[in-house]
């Protein structure tokens, strides 16, 4: 999904772009050789966008921090029309692993890594044709199964709600698994909870067309609240905000799911966060970005697909939501992520990587 972060058009991108023209100062002198340099370009939600691209750069902080010999550095896009640009001049600075964040990068990933066939590239959120790039995608329709199930489970009204940023599908992917998720709670529990704002069949539903602006978001999901949406979860980056502290302005009235990156600890309105849709995006690009440090080929197919079962893709903990989730509603998804990782329930959506 991609985030769009307000502080994205402020000093944050100074830094960034300063950060990511810096000379390669850390060459290796002091062991006796180059030190391997992995090299990142956000999109334009930023580095501080609370989500992929926060999360990108500490798998890239993680692999430094296990091996010296990685050097790391970043550079934020302004605009989508930034992203050639941005991969070129690593290109050009010779940087031996180049990090594109976001499925939206696609399209200039695959054509400077076309240009450039002896270059590594690894790209979070798409899959693109050229070998040369790695790709690191997950099947957020899982996890975000176990969110419309925990959903329909915590509901007093029998109603919830999602709505997205934009319809692509890293973002209704996400969509997908959720009213599917509240489906199998009402068919597991002949009950009837009406999940709003997605229609899967048809691939229509609510968006709020931007990933910054909260007012947006706020407006969307108040739509939703008005035809009885007591849960919300919106996949909509930073707009999602807008819904999330309405939320806790509502004093309980109604609450929501995050997505990405634990609400608890990416944003200020924990209280009304029962749990999120998490990406292990830190530890996936971790371990490629070791591996290629190591000098081990990274296999473009299947690259990597994070799953329930191997932890790429998960639900948060309940954090204040903790004691007032039923244990036998804790039980009955311990269990559903069981079946699910077993392939004995199974999750699709059209959006689901490839």
């Amino acid at each position: 999904m991609r985030v769009v972060s307000a502080l994205a058009v402020g000093g944050l991108v100074l830094g960034a772009a300063a950060c990511g023209e810096a000379p390669e100062e850390n060459d290796g002198a002091g062991d006796g050789g180059k030190k391997f340099s992995a090299c990142m370009v956000t999109d334009v939600g930023g580095i501080d966008d609370k989500s992929f691209n926060t999360s990108a750069w500490k798998g890239l902080e993680a692999a430094e921090a296990e091996n010296s010999n990685i050097d790391i550095k970043y550079v934020a896009s302004k605009a989508e029309a930034d992203y050639e640009p941005n991969l070129t001049q690593y290109v050009n600075q010779k940087c031996d692993f180049i990090l594109a964040v976001g499925g939206l990068m696609g399209t200039a990933t695959s054509k400077i890594a076309k240009a450039n066939p002896n270059q590594q590239f690894g790209i979070v959120d798409a899959k693109v044709p050229e070998t040369n790039v790695y790709p690191m995608q997950f099947d957020t329709a899982q996890a975000g199964f176990l969110a419309g199930y925990l959903a329909a489970g915590m509901s007093k009204s029998k109603k919830v709600g999602t709505y997205g940023g934009m319809k692509i599908p890293p973002v209704t992917i996400f969509m997908d698994g959720f009213v599917d998720g509240v489906a199998h709670y009402n068919k597991t529990k002949s009950a009837n909870v009406q999940a709003l704002g997605w229609d899967k069949a048809t691939q229509n539903g609510s968006f709020t067309n931007d990933f910054v602006k909260q007012d947006e978001g706020k407006k969307v999901g108040d739509a939703l609240v008005a035809q009885g949406a007591d849960i919300v979860m919106p996949v909509a980056g930073g707009a999602g905000l807008g819904t999330t502290a309405a939320a806790q302005a509502s004093g309980g009235k109604y609450n929501t799911i995050w997505v990405d990156v634990d609400g608890c600890e990416s944003t200020p309105n924990c209280p009304a966060i029962v749990s999120t849709v998490v990406k292990n995006i830190p530890d996936a690009v971790k371990e490629a970005v070791v591996k290629a440090a190591k000098g081990e080929k990274l296999v473009a197919t299947p690259g990597y697909l994070g799953t329930l079962a191997n932890n790429g893709v998960s639900l948060a903990p309940f954090h204040e939501f903790d004691g007032k989730v039923p244990a036998e509603l804790k039980a009955e998804l311990d269990k559903l992520k069981a079946d699910i990782s077993a392939g004995t329930v199974q999750v699709t959506s059209p959006a689901q990587p490839k």
